[in-house]
């Protein structure tokens, strides 16, 4: 019977599915007529003769063209039936119960038309049954017969309204939900469209019995504490484990609860954010006039998308890369205009290297904060791009900050890295090298503050681990870490930005600020759960028949095991309980402005050797654990030399590194 059933069901799903809209619709209108009719019979057919003939005249013709007109005024016709919810039942109760009234009128208006009262409510109790209960029965039928191929079992974790939608979203997809999971023993034993709800303590039975591959967190208002107990629960279970998106997002309309996506890596961290301050955020940027350069990187770019809702009067984007600047002013443009925001926003193409434009900006836009993220980051990249590495993250950050004293702006913040204490690689050496010179210029700046803010990891960065596990593990491996015992600090991009700018705010001249980054991550246990969340197993020698192999490649040139935030022991609290002043030794400006000179020259001469000798006077800390190679040196040097005499010399094929 029911393998009858299931083929009658196919026939009407691909018959309908072949039909236009408007015929959907005419199909509907016959069958609400029919509907209507049956209801009348249904109600007329126990009547003692109170309803006079005028009456019944009245009713036959005035009620199905009083339903049909409300209908169609609720929208019936224009909702697909495959995705009706409860609106459905909903309007065709409110139909109901206006008809009711309207005959109800009509007999006080027209006595020689009575229509018996108790016709008139079995009338419309019928009219409800039929029209919503076919609607529903249809609905029903279709998602029975999905036009999708039933391509897996999953279950929700989350009973609630997060999980109500996403169960009657997931009925017209390809996914069959086939239990729902809840802490709540109210709801235990209870069904949600047609899916019981367990306890979580039959989670695992259910994933093996019901065949379940994937878990579906539906519980985007949860804290992140709580979600990290609830993933390490999961994670034994061989399924994958996907979330629907944060409830913010869902209320602003950014998502909706069926955009599925990959549990946040911040949730396996577990660290919620702490609340803002609110003074510290209405003082950074309420009402100024900010500049962001490098707007377009992972940094800038969050930085750009928090200032525009703080209430700031002007933003200039400064952004060397067209695309990244293209790509950062359309989005924020859209953000202020769905926001209904009158922030003035105004993308600039430049490069800081041109201190004249620096300052030709500062004084047109009239900028009163600077927040400076233009950097290169990527450690293996600046260690062979030693030249250009320092121009960018120590002469551009100098031009950028004399710019801000010459034209009276009145912060100035450095976006610093964890990677400027005990540095080991240039790209430390260079930011702690523009740590120090800003300190310098505060020991004669009067109106000028500069702060720098000192921090690791960001989650989902450009070049973070984080999007190239997963690239790994959607190819099948294997998944690249450098040592088993790597380890790093790791905070998410908003909750980091967020704390840059209350920092800002605090800043009272040469501060150095630290982030406190909660405890550091093995990059390897890293790497080990997202596999596992992925519904795969690690592949070792305790479990050859894995999935994913973990290699681990070596640590690449001047690279870390671990990470130090700051430099000494020297640290107070502030007035934010994540953020922390350190006192750090500085050089006297003259000795920082004699450096930065003979720093220019060795740039001009396009001398390696020399720049890593001012690097290493500049920042004491700095000791390279090998000595560093420029790429174009390298080259040079090798074709200089050939291997055999009439013959062209081998240029070394230096291996691309993952960026951790």
């Amino acid at each position: 019977m029911n393998r009858r059933l299931r083929s009658v069901s196919s026939k009407i799903r691909k018959w309908a599915s072949v039909l236009g809209r408007s015929s959907k619709q005419w199909i509907l209108l016959a069958f609400d007529l029919t509907a209507i009719g049956l209801s009348l019979g249904l109600a007329l057919h126990s009547e003692r003769g109170r309803t006079g003939l005028d009456g019944l005249r009245l009713l036959l013709v005035g009620a199905p063209l009083i339903a049909i007109t409300l209908f169609w005024c609720f929208r019936l016709y224009r909702s697909v039936v495959r995705s009706i919810g409860s609106r459905g039942p909903y309007a065709v109760g409110a139909a109901a119960i206006i008809t009711a009234g309207i005959l109800a009128a009509t007999n006080r208006a027209f006595p020689q038309a009575y229509i018996s009262a108790d016709v008139i409510y079995r009338y419309c109790f019928f009219l409800l049954v039929t029209v919503a209960g076919g609607r529903m029965w249809a609905r029903d039928l279709l998602r029975r017969t999905s036009p999708y191929p039933i391509t897996g079992r999953v279950i929700v974790y989350g009973a609630g309204d997060a999980g109500r939608r996403l169960v009657e979203v997931l009925a017209s997809g390809p996914w069959r939900v086939v239990a729902i999971i809840d802490d709540d023993p109210q709801l235990h034993r209870a069904t949600i469209h047609g899916v019981r709800v367990y306890p979580t303590e039959r989670l695992a039975d259910l994933t093996s019995s019901l065949g379940a591959r994937q878990v579906l967190l539906a519980m985007p208002s949860l804290s992140r504490r709580r979600r990290n107990e609830i993933i390490e629960g999961l994670l034994p279970l061989g399924v994958a484990v996907r979330s629907v998106p944060d409830m913010a997002d869902i209320v602003t309309g950014k998502a909706s609860v069926g955009d599925l996506k990959d549990v946040n890596v911040a949730d396996i961290l577990g660290r919620d954010p702490v609340p803002p301050n609110a003074k510290l955020i209405d003082a950074c940027a309420r009402g100024q006039a900010i500049m962001v350069t490098g707007a377009g990187g992972s940094i800038g770019s969050e930085l750009c998308r928090q200032i525009i809702r703080l209430g700031s009067k002007r933003l200039v984007l400064f952004e060397v890369s067209e695309l990244a600047l293209y790509q950062i002013e359309r989005e924020l443009q859209l953000i202020a205009s769905s926001e209904d925001l009158t922030v003035e926003i105004v993308p600039l193409l430049g490069n800081a290297h041109h201190k004249q434009r620096i300052r030709q900006i500062l004084r047109t836009y009239e900028i009163t904060t600077i927040y400076h993220a233009a950097a290169y980051k990527h450690v293996p990249i600046v260690e062979g791009n030693i030249i250009e590495g320092v121009h960018n993250n120590v002469i551009s950050t100098w031009y950028t900050a004399e710019a801000a004293m010459a034209c009276g702006v009145h912060t100035f913040i450095l976006v610093s890295t964890d990677k400027a204490v005990n540095p080991t690689n240039v790209m430390g050496a260079t930011k702690r090298m523009a740590e120090m010179l800003l300190q310098g210029l505060q020991q004669n700046s009067k109106a000028t503050r500069f702060c720098m803010v000192r921090f690791g990891n960001v989650l989902d960065s450009s070049g973070s681990v984080v999007p190239l596990f997963r690239e790994q593990i959607r190819a099948g491996g294997p998944v690249t870490v450098t040592h088993p015992e790597m380890t790093r600090y790791f905070m998410t991009i908003p909750e980091a930005v967020n704390l840059v700018l209350q920092a800002g705010a605090m800043s009272e001249g040469g501060d150095v600020f630290v982030l406190d980054m909660g405890k550091p991550v093995k990059i390897a246990d890293l790497a080990r759960r997202m596999i596992e969340l992925s519904g795969l197993s690690v592949c070792s020698d305790s479990n050859p028949q894995g999935d994913i192999e973990i290699s681990y490649t070596g640590l690449r040139p001047a690279e870390k095991l671990f990470e130090e935030l700051i430099i000494g022991k020297n640290v107070t609290g502030t007035e934010h309980p994540r953020i922390l002043r350190a006192v750090e030794h500085a050089l006297p400006w003259s000795r920082i402005e004699e450096l930065l000179e003979e720093l220019l020259l060795a740039l001009a001469r396009l001398d390696c050797a020399a720049t890593l000798a001012i690097l290493q006077q500049a920042v004491a800390e700095y000791q390279p654990v090998e000595r560093p190679f420029d790429l174009v040196d390298r080259a040079r040097e090798t074709r200089s030399r050939p291997d055999r005499v009439g013959e062209p010399a081998t240029v070394t094929k230096i291996a691309s590194h993952r960026i951790n």
